[in-house]
Protein backbone atom coordinates (compact mmCIF):
# COMPACT_ATOMS: atom_id res chain seq x y z
CA UNK A 1 0.00 0.00 0.00
CA UNK A 2 0.99 3.29 -0.99
CA UNK A 3 1.95 5.74 2.14
CA UNK A 4 -0.38 8.39 2.98
CA UNK A 5 1.61 11.87 1.44
CA UNK A 6 1.12 14.91 3.51
CA UNK A 7 2.17 18.19 1.50
CA UNK A 8 3.44 19.71 4.78
CA UNK A 9 3.60 18.51 8.22
CA UNK A 10 4.04 20.77 11.30
CA UNK A 11 5.25 19.35 14.56
CA UNK A 12 4.37 21.58 17.99
CA UNK A 13 3.56 21.11 21.59
CA UNK A 14 2.35 24.57 22.35
CA UNK A 15 -1.35 24.77 22.65
CA UNK A 16 -1.11 28.41 23.55
CA UNK A 17 0.04 29.16 19.52
CA UNK A 18 -3.37 28.70 18.31
CA UNK A 19 -3.36 31.79 15.83
CA UNK A 20 -0.23 30.53 14.40
CA UNK A 21 -1.43 26.95 13.32
CA UNK A 22 -4.89 27.59 12.46
CA UNK A 23 -3.10 30.68 9.80
CA UNK A 24 -0.83 27.92 8.49
CA UNK A 25 -3.53 25.61 7.79
CA UNK A 26 -5.80 28.23 6.40
CA UNK A 27 -2.95 29.16 4.02
CA UNK A 28 -2.39 25.51 3.49
CA UNK A 29 -6.30 24.99 2.13
CA UNK A 30 -5.97 28.21 0.15
CA UNK A 31 -2.92 26.74 -1.43
CA UNK A 32 -4.27 23.06 -1.62
CA UNK A 33 -1.36 21.63 0.27
CA UNK A 34 -2.79 18.89 2.34
CA UNK A 35 -1.50 19.92 6.10
CA UNK A 36 -0.71 17.09 8.71
CA UNK A 37 0.12 18.42 12.73
CA UNK A 38 2.19 16.57 14.87
CA UNK A 39 0.63 17.29 18.41
CA UNK A 40 2.49 15.08 21.60
CA UNK A 41 -0.71 12.98 21.36
CA UNK A 42 0.13 12.10 17.62
CA UNK A 43 4.12 12.11 17.77
CA UNK A 44 4.55 8.56 18.72
CA UNK A 45 1.73 6.94 16.35
CA UNK A 46 3.04 9.10 13.20
CA UNK A 47 6.71 8.05 14.28
CA UNK A 48 5.33 4.49 13.84
CA UNK A 49 4.31 5.33 10.52
CA UNK A 50 6.55 7.21 9.25
CA UNK A 51 9.13 4.28 10.17
CA UNK A 52 6.77 1.67 8.43
CA UNK A 53 6.77 4.09 5.52
CA UNK A 54 2.91 4.00 5.78
CA UNK A 55 2.63 7.93 5.92
CA UNK A 56 5.23 10.28 4.51
CA UNK A 57 5.80 14.19 4.10
CA UNK A 58 7.52 16.40 1.24
CA UNK A 59 8.05 19.08 3.87
CA UNK A 60 8.02 19.53 7.65
CA UNK A 61 8.10 22.53 9.75
CA UNK A 62 9.79 21.64 13.31
CA UNK A 63 8.48 24.02 16.32
CA UNK A 64 9.17 21.04 18.66
CA UNK A 65 12.19 19.10 19.43
CA UNK A 66 14.61 18.07 22.19
CA UNK A 67 17.90 19.18 21.26
CA UNK A 68 19.61 18.09 24.17
CA UNK A 69 17.76 14.80 24.17
CA UNK A 70 17.88 12.50 20.90
CA UNK A 71 15.66 10.09 22.87
CA UNK A 72 12.87 12.36 22.65
CA UNK A 73 9.76 11.58 20.46
CA UNK A 74 9.88 14.59 18.56
CA UNK A 75 13.55 14.53 17.93
CA UNK A 76 13.71 10.96 16.27
CA UNK A 77 11.09 11.99 14.28
CA UNK A 78 12.55 14.95 12.61
CA UNK A 79 16.11 13.25 12.31
CA UNK A 80 14.28 10.51 10.78
CA UNK A 81 12.66 12.73 8.58
CA UNK A 82 15.67 14.42 7.36
CA UNK A 83 17.04 10.71 6.47
CA UNK A 84 14.10 10.51 4.17
CA UNK A 85 15.04 13.49 2.11
CA UNK A 86 12.12 15.59 3.41
CA UNK A 87 12.35 19.37 3.07
CA UNK A 88 12.92 20.65 6.42
CA UNK A 89 12.59 24.19 8.21
CA UNK A 90 14.89 23.42 9.87
CA UNK A 91 17.22 19.94 9.45
CA UNK A 92 18.20 18.72 12.95
CA UNK A 93 21.40 18.43 12.03
CA UNK A 94 22.30 22.42 11.14
CA UNK A 95 19.37 23.49 13.51
CA UNK A 96 21.61 22.02 16.42
CA UNK A 97 24.38 23.36 15.17
CA UNK A 98 23.15 26.98 15.10
CA UNK A 99 21.45 26.09 18.59
CA UNK A 100 24.48 25.10 20.46
CA UNK A 101 25.43 28.55 22.06
CA UNK A 102 29.37 27.05 22.71
CA UNK A 103 29.59 26.44 18.56
CA UNK A 104 27.92 29.33 17.51
CA UNK A 105 29.93 32.02 19.79
CA UNK A 106 33.52 31.11 18.11
CA UNK A 107 31.72 31.40 14.60
CA UNK A 108 29.59 34.85 15.38
CA UNK A 109 32.72 36.16 16.68
CA UNK A 110 34.37 34.99 13.21
CA UNK A 111 31.79 36.50 11.19
CA UNK A 112 32.38 40.67 12.61
CA UNK A 113 28.75 39.97 14.64
CA UNK A 114 29.67 41.57 18.59
CA UNK A 115 28.94 39.04 21.10
CA UNK A 116 28.84 39.64 25.03
CA UNK A 117 32.55 38.97 26.29
CA UNK A 118 32.62 35.33 27.22
CA UNK A 119 34.45 32.33 28.94
CA UNK A 120 33.23 29.15 27.92
CA UNK A 121 33.44 26.02 30.37
CA UNK A 122 33.06 22.23 30.18
CA UNK A 123 30.77 20.69 32.30
CA UNK A 124 33.43 19.06 33.70
CA UNK A 125 35.80 21.90 34.52
CA UNK A 126 32.92 23.76 35.75
CA UNK A 127 33.21 22.42 38.94
CA UNK A 128 36.20 23.40 39.71
CA UNK A 129 36.57 27.30 37.86
CA UNK A 130 37.67 29.76 39.81
CA UNK A 131 37.66 33.02 37.84
CA UNK A 132 41.28 34.13 37.85
CA UNK A 133 41.89 38.25 37.40
CA UNK A 134 42.02 38.27 34.10
CA UNK A 135 38.38 36.69 33.54
CA UNK A 136 37.23 38.29 36.12
CA UNK A 137 37.71 41.90 34.60
CA UNK A 138 36.35 40.62 31.52
CA UNK A 139 32.83 39.54 33.10
CA UNK A 140 32.18 42.09 35.69
CA UNK A 141 29.98 41.41 38.33
CA UNK A 142 28.06 40.21 38.28
CA UNK A 143 27.83 38.44 35.49
CA UNK A 144 25.29 36.03 33.48
CA UNK A 145 25.68 31.90 33.35
CA UNK A 146 24.18 30.07 30.48
CA UNK A 147 24.27 26.51 29.42
CA UNK A 148 25.33 25.62 26.54
CA UNK A 149 21.76 24.30 24.87
CA UNK A 150 19.64 25.85 27.51
CA UNK A 151 16.33 27.50 26.51
CA UNK A 152 13.35 28.46 28.21
CA UNK A 153 15.73 30.70 30.46
CA UNK A 154 16.01 27.38 32.30
CA UNK A 155 19.83 27.12 33.82
CA UNK A 156 20.35 30.86 32.81
CA UNK A 157 21.70 32.32 36.00
CA UNK A 158 21.60 36.85 35.51
CA UNK A 159 23.35 37.54 39.05
CA UNK A 160 26.13 35.20 39.53
CA UNK A 161 28.96 35.95 41.38
CA UNK A 162 31.09 33.04 41.15
CA UNK A 163 31.29 29.14 41.27
CA UNK A 164 28.39 28.91 43.78
CA UNK A 165 25.95 29.73 41.02
CA UNK A 166 27.94 27.14 38.29
CA UNK A 167 26.37 24.87 40.49
CA UNK A 168 22.74 26.33 40.53
CA UNK A 169 23.02 26.60 36.93
CA UNK A 170 23.85 23.00 36.20
CA UNK A 171 21.59 21.75 39.19
CA UNK A 172 18.47 23.57 36.72
CA UNK A 173 19.85 22.64 33.64
CA UNK A 174 22.76 19.91 33.29
CA UNK A 175 24.72 20.63 30.09
CA UNK A 176 28.63 19.43 28.70
CA UNK A 177 28.89 23.42 28.09
CA UNK A 178 28.80 26.42 29.92
CA UNK A 179 29.08 29.94 28.86
CA UNK A 180 29.75 32.65 31.68
CA UNK A 181 29.09 36.24 30.20
CA UNK A 182 29.73 39.48 30.58
CA UNK A 183 26.01 41.47 31.23
CA UNK A 184 24.83 43.40 28.67
CA UNK A 185 22.95 47.02 30.23
CA UNK A 186 21.00 48.17 27.10
CA UNK A 187 20.54 51.73 26.38
CA UNK A 188 17.23 53.72 26.64
CA UNK A 189 15.20 54.86 23.36
CA UNK A 190 12.49 56.85 23.94
CA UNK A 191 12.57 55.80 27.81
CA UNK A 192 12.23 51.89 26.79
CA UNK A 193 15.26 49.40 26.86
CA UNK A 194 16.94 49.02 23.69
CA UNK A 195 16.57 45.47 23.80
CA UNK A 196 14.90 43.62 20.26
CA UNK A 197 13.56 40.61 19.18
CA UNK A 198 14.07 40.18 15.43
CA UNK A 199 12.36 36.99 13.59
CA UNK A 200 13.80 35.31 10.24
CA UNK A 201 11.67 33.12 7.24
CA UNK A 202 14.25 33.04 4.55
CA UNK A 203 15.31 36.47 3.98
CA UNK A 204 12.41 38.28 5.41
CA UNK A 205 12.88 39.87 8.65
CA UNK A 206 10.75 40.97 11.28
CA UNK A 207 11.89 42.92 14.89
CA UNK A 208 10.16 43.64 17.97
CA UNK A 209 10.76 46.27 20.70
CA UNK A 210 11.13 43.56 23.79
CA UNK A 211 10.87 44.46 27.24
CA UNK A 212 14.00 42.53 28.92
CA UNK A 213 12.91 43.52 32.34
CA UNK A 214 8.94 42.84 31.44
CA UNK A 215 8.79 40.81 28.50
CA UNK A 216 6.66 42.99 26.73
CA UNK A 217 6.53 43.19 22.90
CA UNK A 218 5.95 46.13 20.61
CA UNK A 219 6.16 45.90 17.10
CA UNK A 220 9.42 48.02 15.65
CA UNK A 221 7.78 50.39 13.08
CA UNK A 222 10.10 51.63 9.59
CA UNK A 223 9.63 55.15 11.02
CA UNK A 224 11.15 53.85 14.31
CA UNK A 225 13.90 51.97 12.79
CA UNK A 226 15.05 55.03 10.51
CA UNK A 227 14.23 57.76 13.31
CA UNK A 228 16.27 55.91 15.80
CA UNK A 229 18.99 54.28 13.33
CA UNK A 230 17.96 50.61 14.11
CA UNK A 231 18.45 49.41 10.70
CA UNK A 232 21.46 46.83 11.62
CA UNK A 233 19.15 44.70 13.70
CA UNK A 234 17.96 43.50 10.24
CA UNK A 235 21.25 43.48 8.77
CA UNK A 236 22.30 42.13 11.81
CA UNK A 237 19.77 38.56 11.90
CA UNK A 238 20.17 38.20 7.75
CA UNK A 239 24.32 38.02 8.57
CA UNK A 240 23.55 35.24 11.04
CA UNK A 241 21.10 33.54 8.87
CA UNK A 242 23.36 33.30 6.11
CA UNK A 243 26.34 31.95 9.08
CA UNK A 244 23.83 29.85 10.15
CA UNK A 245 21.67 28.24 7.11
CA UNK A 246 18.51 28.40 8.81
CA UNK A 247 15.71 29.58 7.25
CA UNK A 248 13.40 29.78 10.57
CA UNK A 249 14.67 31.33 13.79
CA UNK A 250 14.34 34.32 16.20
CA UNK A 251 17.48 36.20 17.68
CA UNK A 252 17.90 38.83 20.70
CA UNK A 253 19.59 42.19 20.16
CA UNK A 254 20.86 44.75 22.38
CA UNK A 255 22.22 48.04 21.72
CA UNK A 256 23.88 48.80 24.34
CA UNK A 257 25.01 52.22 26.48
CA UNK A 258 28.06 52.39 24.29
CA UNK A 259 25.95 52.60 20.78
CA UNK A 260 27.16 49.00 19.96
CA UNK A 261 24.71 46.43 18.87
CA UNK A 262 25.53 43.33 20.61
CA UNK A 263 23.77 39.71 19.94
CA UNK A 264 22.71 37.90 22.94
CA UNK A 265 20.74 35.17 22.29
CA UNK A 266 22.19 33.65 19.20
CA UNK A 267 19.72 31.69 17.69
CA UNK A 268 16.18 30.35 18.78
CA UNK A 269 15.51 27.93 15.92
CA UNK A 270 12.27 26.52 17.30
CA UNK A 271 10.20 30.12 18.24
CA UNK A 272 7.42 30.26 20.12
CA UNK A 273 4.66 32.22 18.55
CA UNK A 274 2.18 33.23 20.73
CA UNK A 275 -0.08 36.46 19.71
CA UNK A 276 -0.48 39.37 21.72
CA UNK A 277 -4.49 38.68 21.42
CA UNK A 278 -4.54 35.57 23.27
CA UNK A 279 -2.12 36.85 26.02
CA UNK A 280 -1.49 41.09 26.16
CA UNK A 281 1.31 40.95 28.62
CA UNK A 282 3.86 38.46 26.79
CA UNK A 283 2.69 37.44 23.49
CA UNK A 284 4.02 38.67 20.08
CA UNK A 285 1.93 41.55 17.71
CA UNK A 286 -0.40 39.35 15.82
CA UNK A 287 0.39 40.69 12.26
CA UNK A 288 3.75 39.19 12.46
CA UNK A 289 2.67 36.27 13.63
CA UNK A 290 0.46 35.52 10.76
CA UNK A 291 3.21 36.93 8.64
CA UNK A 292 5.95 34.64 9.68
CA UNK A 293 2.96 31.93 9.08
CA UNK A 294 2.20 33.32 5.68
CA UNK A 295 6.13 33.20 5.05
CA UNK A 296 6.45 29.50 5.39
CA UNK A 297 3.37 28.89 3.76
CA UNK A 298 4.64 30.28 0.21
CA UNK A 299 8.17 28.77 1.03
CA UNK A 300 6.67 25.21 0.81
CA UNK A 301 4.70 26.03 -1.78
CA UNK A 302 7.45 27.30 -3.79
CA UNK A 303 9.66 24.40 -3.01
CA UNK A 304 6.55 21.64 -4.38
CA UNK A 305 6.00 23.56 -7.23
CA UNK A 306 7.63 20.80 -9.49
CA UNK A 307 5.35 18.03 -7.95
CA UNK A 308 2.03 20.26 -8.36
CA UNK A 309 3.12 20.70 -12.09
CA UNK A 310 3.25 17.29 -11.93
CA UNK A 311 0.11 15.47 -10.54
CA UNK A 312 1.23 12.27 -11.44
CA UNK A 313 4.17 12.56 -8.80
CA UNK A 314 2.05 13.27 -6.12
Amino acid sequence: MAPRVYDLVLTHALDTDDFFIQRVQHRCAEAGLNFFLVEPLWAPAFLDALLQHRVAARALVNLHSEHHAPEDVFSRLVALAETRGVRMIDPPSKALRAFDKAAMHPRLIHAGIHVPPTIILDSKAAAEWRPDETQAALLGSPFVIKPSLGYGRRGVVLDALGPADIARSQGAWPDRSILAQKKIAPTLLDGEPGYFRVYHVAGKTWACWWNCFTDRYRELTASDTERLGLGPLHTITRRIADLSGLILFSTEICLDQAGEFVVIDYVNDQIHLLTQSAHPAIGMPDRIVGEIADALVSLVVEWLQPVRANPSSR
